[in-house]
């Protein structure tokens, strides 16, 4: 893994630019046509490129894949849940305030990283065609499941969102351009898979427009008069709290799974893992313009913290003894 991440630099470039001229009125409304444009063309490029034999071939190990889904989408709204309720009634003035709570509970309910959870499985030299599965299965599910939980989890802070509405929006924008580009997979797979390039302009540059943008409404509304480097600091503690639980959580889940090895750090990556990529657009489509600048704060966050974190694990893990590569975890 690089030391420096390109492009959380170019996410931090794209706060700065929007904190020191945040695009306004007819510019703001072009930009967000360019970011619906470009998040469509991610999907569709994402669902071209997927072959469906991988989707099959994900659920073969249903008890690996079952636990990283549990994981992603059972334990960590819970966990998010539980700290948000010990912590307000602990500190009822201390921390920042329900905005951020609710960013930090929407990064509870995305799906898995894809890139990161199999590079540092094959780092950590684990389970790596199950690592590929379950971040594939984990991402398709959350084109449904993340608005659903969405709904129902900020439901228990007063956000008001509806779970409903939510799904129907995230389905039109985002899962009808993924199934699109499946039925349109034989003409258009190949060039996608050719071109690496489309997805990656398409993926990486519709965050960094949708980040520009969303803190440009942001800062338009004054978000830096909300939040200051002291909330910052509480929701990176709070950020590497959740992501220690996870992980602990998960290797004890693959324990007394009883999993070999290379199945365990599978199961600890993909199922501690938060997206980036799928967590901007989705929050894009979910959250008032006006609230997804701080509403991604806390997935930003969590995004640095998890990859330097899991590198440092995953590199400890690289180091253990090749004859351990069939023992399992449990002996």
């Amino acid at each position: 893994m690089k030391r420096f991440d390109p492009f959380l630099m170019a996410l931090i470039c794209a706060i700065i630019l929007a904190s020191v001229l945040p695009c306004r009125g007819q510019m703001q409304h072009i930009l967000q046509q360019v970011v619906t444009i470009l998040i469509t063309l991610m999907f569709f490029f994402q669902g071209a490129k997927l072959q469906r034999h991988a989707i099959i071939e994900s659920v073969r190990d249903w008890r690996l894949q079952g636990t990283v889904l549990v994981c992603t989408f059972a334990l960590f709204p819970v966990l998010g849940i539980g700290l948000h309720l010990l912590f307000r009634s602990i500190f009822p003035d201390a921390l920042f305030g329900e905005d951020l709570w609710s960013g930090i509970l929407f990064l509870c309910c995305l799906p898995s990283t894809v890139q990161s959870s199999i590079a540092l499985t094959s780092i950590a030299r684990g389970n790596i065609p199950a690592a590929i599965c379950a971040a594939t299965v984990s991402n398709i599910a959350g084109i449904a499941l993340t608005p659903l939980l969405t709904g129902l989890v900020l439901g228990h802070v007063g956000a008001g969102h509806s779970p409903l509405e939510s799904v129907l929006d995230v389905a039109k924008e985002l899962l009808l351009p993924f199934l699109l580009g499946q039925i349109l997979q034989t003409w258009v797979g190949p060039i996608v898979r050719r071109h690496k390039f489309l997805i990656s302009f398409t993926d990486r540059g519709s965050i960094v427009v949708v980040v520009y943008t969303a803190f440009s409404s942001a800062v338009v509304e004054g978000i830096w008069h909300r939040v200051s480097v002291a909330h910052l600091l509480e929701v990176a503690l709070l950020d590497s709290f959740l992501l220690a639980l996870v992980l602990f959580l998960s290797h004890a889940l693959g324990k007394g799974m009883k999993q070999s090895v290379e199945s365990s750090i599978t199961l600890q990556f993909c199922g501690s893992k938060k997206s980036l990529a799928s967590g901007v657009p989705m929050a894009s489509v979910i959250f008032p313009a006006a609230s997804v600048g701080i509403i991604v704060l806390p997935l930003m966050i969590y995004h640095q913290i998890q990859l330097f974190t899991c590198t440092l694990l995953a590199r400890h893990y690289a180091r253990r003894p090749e004859t351990d590569e069939n023992i399992s975890i449990h002996s």
